[in-house]
C-alpha cells in the first residue's frame, strides 16, 4: 500500500544556486544536505508540509541526473511514493507489467531503500518506491 508522497525529487545543476531560492524565497526548512556516492549525487532535503523537496546536484558527467539535465534540463525529476514493504511493491508491479529499473531495492538518500519504476510504463513520470524502516516515516 501507498502511504503518502514522500517526496518529489528535483534535478538541478548546482545546490549552491538553488538552494537560496526554496530557503529564502518559499521560506522551507532545510533538513540536511548529504552525498549519495553510488548515485553520483548530493542532495538536499526540504520540508514543504508532510512531503520533502529533494533536490537532485549530479557530482559527476556519468550519473543519471547529469544525463537528464543534459537531455531535460533543470526540473521535476521523480516523485517517490512512501510504502511499507517496498520488495512487495516491486514484485506487485512486475505482475502487473509494469517495468522497474531496480528489480531488487537499493541504499538511497536518507538511509531509505529506494526501486524505481521505469517511466516507459508509467506514462513518462519516473515513481521511486521508499521504504524508511526504523525512521521516521
Amino acid at each position: 500500500m501507498i502511504k503518502k508522497i514522500d517526496h518529489i525529487g528535483i534535478a538541478v545543476r548546482s545546490l549552491e544556486e538553488a538552494l537560496p531560492f526554496y530557503t529564502d524565497c518559499l521560506k522551507l526548512p532545510l533538513l540536511g544536505i548529504e552525498e549519495v556516492e553510488s548515485e553520483k549525487l548530493k542532495v538536499a532535503f526540504l520540508q514543504a508540509g508532510e512531503t520533502k523537496l529533494e533536490l537532485l546536484e549530479p557530482t559527476s558527467e556519468e550519473s543519471a541526473v547529469a544525463k537528464f539535465i543534459e537531455k531535460r534540463g533543470e526540473g521535476l525529476h521523480h516523485v517517490a511514493l512512501a510504502v511499507d514493504d517496498i520488495k512487495e511493491r516491486i514484485k506487485e508491479m512486475k505482475e502487473n507489467g509494469i517495468r522497474m529499473i531496480q528489480d531488487v531495492p537499493k541504499a538511497g538518500a536518507g538511509g531509505a531503500q529506494v526501486a524505481f519504476m521505469h517511466p516507459k510504463s508509467t506514462g513518462s513520470v519516473l515513481y521511486e518506491f521508499c521504504e524508511k524502516k526504523g525512521m521516521d516515516k
